[in-house]
């Protein structure tokens, strides 16, 4: 499977695959694939999800290599020229191995930025945008501005020529309302309107109306990157307005839009991926959006998720993504022509959560995270559960 995956790195340009990811049942032992040698040499071009890709029947547990070898120190240092052991069962160290001698001073990486990069994207989670600068006006009074032209800010009275700033877009609203004596809360979502207020959406009316404001927390507003520039002007001599040269073509600007700092690194420069460090109630751990789209994604998509760095969650956290059982009718039982409307919840059949993917976290905030879905076998869909990625139901 690793040597496939190999082919399509050279192929596509991506490292990074996790056909590799089963659902399989958690145990405490990692076991060895088949065939594997009792020590291999690490080589230039590998990668820590390489080695446990070729060797561990669920590579995102990597570190199990790892702790069978103390003579590695660092487990995320490890070398090229280094020699690991695979001559163990159930963690117990079956071989004494020697540190073997290193031909470079670069220590591999688990997942580089480089290889996932090009299928992020740049989102992150406020608890508030009222207060940051934003943009007034446009040239020519144009619409929409592009890379090449000038936008005018407001609100940032300080600007000097020189200054830099990101543009973002605020998009949507994120809430869970909090329903107690029922299984899960409802996770709640409201699109913005330019300026960054709440569209009507009659859909969440009797939500809002059922469950009252004591009971929604706010997990976040959601800015969406947008562009980049650099201030030209500043204000003055009646001038109430900044002027900034917009320099990029990612997206055009319209009015409404803000500016903050530019992030100097955006992204970890690797991944290491790991199961969640602690467990969360059922229910908490959802799908909340699909970057880009309605409510579906596949591999390679970004997902908003419902849990962030309060519930332990960190970047390079492995979930597995299941559909919610349905709530069925027991035709044998009830009659083949039973109206469900007409049958209670609790005489309903829950049917098994079904498995739909996994997905690691590349962007954490304390009430929110991104991840990229590495693997499917079905589309993700908005309201999809996050379990430990070994989970079996």
């Amino acid at each position: 499977m690793a040597g496939k995956f190999r082919s399509l790195a050279q192929r596509l340009g991506i490292v990074f695959t996790v056909a590799l990811l089963t659902v399989a049942t958690y145990a405490t032992a990692q076991t060895l694939r088949e065939g594997h040698p009792d020590t291999y040499v690490v080589k230039r071009g590998d990668t820590l999800w390489d080695i446990a890709g070729r060797f561990l029947q669920r590579p995102w547990l990597w570190p199990e290599i790892w702790q069978a070898n103390p003579q590695i120190r660092n487990p995320h240092l490890i070398y090229p020229g280094d020699v690991i052991s695979l001559a163990y069962l159930d963690r117990v160290q079956q071989a004494q191995v020697q540190q073997g001698p290193r031909t470079e001073a670069q220590p591999i990486n688990a997942i580089p930025l480089a290889d996932v990069e090009k299928f992020l994207k740049d989102l992150r989670v406020v608890d508030s945008f009222e207060q940051l600068p934003y943009v007034v006006g446009l040239e020519e009074d144009r619409l929409r501005s592009t890379q090449g032209r000038v936008a005018y800010i407001r609100g940032w009275a300080a600007a000097t020529p020189g200054d830099r700033f990101l543009v973002v877009r605020p998009t949507v609203r994120y809430r869970e309302i909090k329903r107690r004596g029922l299984c899960c809360n409802r996770l709640q979502s409201a699109d913005l309107d330019f300026r960054g207020r709440r569209t009507a959406d009659f859909g969440t009316y009797w939500s809002n109306v059922v469950f009252p404001d004591k009971g929604k927390e706010l997990l976040g507003y959601e800015l969406v990157r947008v562009n980049a520039g650099t201030v030209t002007r500043g204000e003055g001599t009646g001038i109430q307005a900044s002027t900034m040269l917009l320099d990029q073509s990612e997206r055009e600007v319209r009015i409404g839009d803000r500016l903050i700092a530019v992030d100097a690194q955006p992204y970890d420069l690797q991944f290491f991926p790991h199961p969640p460090k602690q467990q969360t109630k059922y229910g908490k751990a959802r799908v909340l959006a699909v970057a880009d789209a309605l409510v579906t994604g596949g591999p390679r998509d970004v997902i908003a998720l419902s849990v962030g760095s309060r519930e332990g969650v960190d970047n390079g956290t492995v979930f597995s993504i299941w559909r919610e059982g349905s709530q069925a009718v027991d035709r044998v039982e009830k009659g083949a022509d039973r109206d469900p409307d007409t049958v209670f919840f609790e005489n309903k059949v829950r049917l098994p959560d079904e498995f739909a993917g996994h997905v690691i976290v590349f962007r954490t905030f304390e009430k929110m995270s991104y991840g990229l879905v590495m693997d499917s076998v079905k589309p993700t869909q908005i309201g999809y559960h996050l379990k430990h990625p070994d989970a079996t139901l």
